[in-house]
C-alpha cells in the first residue's frame, strides 16, 4: 500500500461495499473495508501518469472551441470586468475540484458516478453519469462540426481551389468521417486517459501558437469597461469556460503517487494556465477589431484576407487542438456509461473499443445529418454544465462528508449551499438568455466548451 493513498483514508471504516466487486470501470475497483483490518483503498489500479502529463490532460480538457468567443465576450464587458469575471469564475472552478476531491477523499471513491451513488443512490448515479454523457457529447459534437466547417475551407485556401468544385476533400462529411476514424478513434482506443499527455501536450502547443499569431497582430489602444445590452449574455459563456469537472476523476485516478494536495495542484496550475491563455487571446483578438469582432474569431480574421498564410496556419493550429480534444472528452463519457449499464463488469477491450465507436458513429451522424442540433446542445449544455460545476460537486460534499465533523452550520457546508445556489441562478440565466435568443432570432448568446 502506498503511504500516500494509505494517509488520505487510513482510519476510516464503512459497514457497506460498493457493488463493483469484479474492479469496475478502467481498472478500478472500490475496496471499502469491512473488518477493520484493511485499510481504504481508492482502487488497486496503480496510476503511473506523471504530474506534468495530468496538467498537459486537464488542460486540455479545460480549454474549448470557447476559446475563439472570448474576444466576443470581451468586446461586450471591457478589459476590467471581463477580466473580474474570468478570475471569479476560475476561482470558483479550483474551489468546486476542492470538493471533489474533498468528497472523494472521504469515501473512498475516484468516479463522478460512483459520488453520486454514495451521496443519493441510484438516482444519484444515473443524474451525474446522464450530465456527463450529455455534456460531452455536445461538446465533442461542436468540435467536429468546426473540423466539419473549417477543415474544406482551409484545405481550398492552401490548395487555390474552386470553391463551386465536388472534390470530395472539399467536402465536410467526408472528412469529419476521415479525421474521426483514423486520428481520434485510435487516440479514444487508448487504455488509459494517461497516454494522451502527449496530445495534450501538442494542442495546448497549437494554442500557444493561435495566441502568438492574435497578438502578433493586435493593436495597442484600450477600452477598459463597456457595458452593453449584450454584457448580460457573456455571463453564461465565461461561467462554463473551465468545465473539466469530469475529467477531474479519472485523471487523479492514473495519477502517479496521488493524493489530494497533489491533484489540487495539477487543477489549480491547469486552470491558471488556461486563465492565462483565455485572458490573452480574448485581449489581442478585442485590441485587433474591437467592435467588429465576430463571436467566432477565426471568422473575424477570414474575413480579412481568407488565404493569408499566418492566418492559415492558425486555423490548421486550432483544427488540430479541438480535434485533439475529443478522445480526451470522450473517456469520461464511455466511463459514465459503463457505470450505468455495467456497474459491476471489469475491463474489457470489445466493451471499451465498441462504445468509442457507437459514440462516435453517434456523433458523426449529429453532425452531418442533423447540425441544427447543436442549438439542442446549447440547452444540454446551460443545464448539465451547471449541474457538474457547481450543483453536483456541492450537493455531493453536503451529503458525503459526515455532519458530525462538519455540522449544516459549519462554514464549509453554508460555503457548499451557496455555490450550489450559484449553479442554480447560472442554469436560469443561461436557459432564459437561449429562449430570448431564439424568441429574437439572434446569436447573442453563443459559445460554449
Amino acid at each position: 500500500m502506498i503511504s500516500s493513498r494509505k494517509s488520505l483514508t487510513s482510519g476510516i471504516n464503512f459497514p457497506f461495499r460498493f457493488d463493483d466487486p469484479d474492479g469496475g470501470l478502467e481498472n478500478e475497483e472500490f475496496l471499502p473495508s469491512t473488518d477493520g483490518k484493511k485499510p481504504i483503498r481508492f482502487t488497486d489500479f496503480e496510476g503511473k501518469t506523471s504530474f506534468g502529463m495530468s496538467v498537459f490532460n486537464l488542460g486540455n480538457a479545460i480549454m474549448g472551441s470557447g476559446i475563439l468567443g472570448l474576444a466576443y465576450a470581451m468586446a461586450n464587458t471591457g478589459i476590467l470586468l471581463f477580466l473580474f469575471l474570468l478570475t471569479a469564475v476560475a476561482a470558483l472552478s479550483s474551489y468546486s475540484i476542492h470538493l471533489l476531491l474533498k468528497s472523494s477523499g472521504i469515501v473512498g471513491i475516484r468516479a463522478y458516478e460512483q459520488l453520486g451513488y454514495r451521496a443519493f443512490g441510484t438516482p444519484g448515479k444515473m443524474a451525474a453519469g446522464i450530465a456527463i454523457t450529455l455534456q460531452n457529447i455536445g461538446a465533442m459534437s461542436s468540435y467536429l462540426y468546426i473540423v466539419k466547417s473549417e477543415l474544406p475551407l482551409v484545405i481550398q485556401a492552401f490548395l487555390k481551389a474552386d470553391p463551386n468544385s465536388d472534390l470530395w476533400y472539399l467536402n465536410g462529411n467526408y472528412l469529419v468521417i476521415m479525421v474521426s476514424a483514423c486520428i481520434i478513434l485510435p487516440l479514444a482506443l487508448m487504455k488509459q486517459l494517461g497516454y494522451l499527455g502527449y496530445t495534450s501536450g501538442f494542442s495546448l502547443s497549437c494554442m500557444v501558437f493561435f495566441l502568438t499569431a492574435v497578438s502578433w497582430s493586435s493593436s495597442h489602444s484600450v477600452i477598459y469597461l463597456c457595458v452593453s445590452s449584450q454584457t448580460a449574455y457573456t455571463i453564461p459563456i465565461l461561467a462554463f469556460a473551465f468545465v473539466c469537472h469530469p475529467e477531474v476523476l479519472p485523471i487523479y485516478t492514473e495519477l502517479r503517487n496521488p493524493t489530494k494536495k497533489k491533484m489540487q495542484k495539477v487543477s489549480n496550475i491547469s486552470i491558471f494556465v488556461m486563465y492565462s491563455m483565455y485572458f490573452l487571446a480574448a485581449l489581442f483578438g478585442y485590441l485587433t477589431f474591437y467592435d467588429n469582432v465576430e463571436p467566432e474569431l477565426l471568422h473575424t480574421y477570414s474575413r480579412i484576407d481568407p488565404y493569408d498564410t499566418l492566418i492559415l496556419c492558425v486555423r490548421v493550429a486550432v483544427l488540430t487542438a479541438v480535434t485533439l480534444t475529443v478522445p480526451i472528452v470522450l473517456f469520461p463519457v464511455r466511463r459514465a456509461i459503463q457505470q450505468m449499464l455495467f456497474p459491476t463488469k471489469s475491463f474489457n477491450w470489445l466493451r471499451h473499443t465498441a462504445i468509442a465507436l457507437i459514440l462516435l458513429t453517434l456523433i458523426n451522424m449529429l453532425v452531418i445529418f442533423a447540425p441544427n442540433i447543436l442549438g439542442i446542445f446549447g440547452i444540454i449544455g446551460a443545464t448539465s454544465a451547471p449541474c457538474l460545476i457547481f450543483i453536483f460537486p456541492a450537493v455531493f460534499y453536503i451529503r458525503i462528508v459526515p455532519k458530525d465533523e462538519e455540522p449544516m452550520s459549519s462554514v464549509p457546508k453554508i460555503l457548499a449551499c451557496c455555490f450550489a445556489a450559484l449553479g442554480v441562478s447560472f442554469m436560469v440565466m443561461s436557459l432564459s438568455f437561449i429562449f430570448i435568443d431564439w424568441t429574437m432570432g439572434g446569436g447573442h448568446a453563443a459559445g460554449g466548451h
